[in-house]
């Protein structure tokens, strides 16, 4: 199968499940196809967790969440050696990052030991205890949770680390139409602790996520949009309304998303729509606003407007 009609099966099936979150969960097969991680801000009870166990579902990927706490040690994510006394030797005790799609709830909550010990598994795909190191498996996606309201007690993630990520989702509340489809079905029987009696069908196993990921990188960029690309950060770097502007890993992310949102829409090149639709999630999480710009009510996504704005759109 060709990955848009991969894609176009994945989003129908999630459809049974989900009510207004398909732009959100476009997103999220995006970085499962770009092999990038998902940092997810928005309140509680706006199905960040369903959105992650359906995609696990659909792609036939293990499944695993943790909620993170002040109190939660590296070894707790990551797995310790243990020594068994019957054989008299060390066996390995695998935490829950030994996963295909791992949910990481409120992860500002963990102190930055366990942070670090995260986001460096997320980079290098792969933990190293007690001086081995072990890979992880294939395909391997993060999305982390982070609520934007309750601060107290969190440990904040510095900017090198928010860098990680490969998109920064904002999940807010449904509109009233959206929530009264959602009452109607959790009213028709519905219950999102048991997918399995939705009739969630797998579509695709890891060997088609590799075929699809061979075929996003044939998806031809010509030279016109690179240099779109990289006048987005250029031009971040030199916006009156930000004290930090992106890196180059935020070129490198946009080429890479823009590519498989391409693939996914069933086209074998990027168009300059395609970088603006995704300069948004890709920049918002990897930009810092001057204290002036907070105080004028500016935010992270209408900077990035501001830069789309002067640039000029290859043709």
């Amino acid at each position: 199968m060709k990955t848009q009609e991969i894609a176009d099966r994945i989003r129908a099936e999630a459809g049974k499940v989900l009510v207004g979150q398909g732009e959100a969960f476009d997103l999220l097969l995006v970085a499962l196809l770009s092999g990038g991680h998902v940092l997810l801000e928005g309140p509680p009870g706006t199905a960040k967790t369903l959105m992650a166990k359906t995609l696990a579902q659909l792609v036939r990927a293990e499944f695993r969440r943790v909620q993170f706490t002040p109190d939660l040690m590296p070894s707790d994510v990551v797995g310790t050696q243990v020594f068994e006394l019957g054989s008299g030797t060390f066996r390995l005790r695998k935490g829950p990052i030994f996963t295909q799609v791992l949910l990481g709830d409120e992860i500002n909550r963990a102190p930055a030991k366990t942070q670090s010990a995260l986001l460096e598994a997320m980079e290098e795909r792969q933990v190293t205890i007690e001086g081995e190191r072990i890979p992880l498996p294939e395909p391997f996606l993060v999305l982390a949770t982070q609520n934007p309201i309750e601060y107290e007690g969190t440990y904040p993630l510095p900017e090198a680390q928010l860098d990680r990520f490969l998109f920064k989702l904002l999940i807010g509340y449904a509109p009233q139409e959206v929530e009264l489809e959602l009452l109607r079905r959790y009213h028709a029987g519905f219950d999102a602790r048991r997918l399995e009696d939705v009739g969630l069908e797998p579509i695709v196993g890891p060997e088609d996520l590799a075929a699809c990921r061979q075929e996003i990188a044939g998806v031809q960029v010509e030279e016109g949009i690179m240099r779109y690309i990289t006048g987005i950060a250029q031009e971040s770097r030199k916006s009156p309304d930000l004290t930090l502007g992106a890196s180059a890993r935020a070129s490198i992310a946009l080429l890479q998303t823009t590519r498989a949102y391409a693939a996914i829409q069933g086209r074998s090149f990027v168009v300059p729509d395609d970088v603006k639709l995704l300069a948004r999630p890709v920049y918002r999480h990897r930009i810092m606003l001057r204290p002036e710009a907070e105080i004028e009510g500016l935010t992270a996504d209408i900077v990035v407007g501001r830069i789309l704005a002067r640039l000029e759109v290859p043709r």
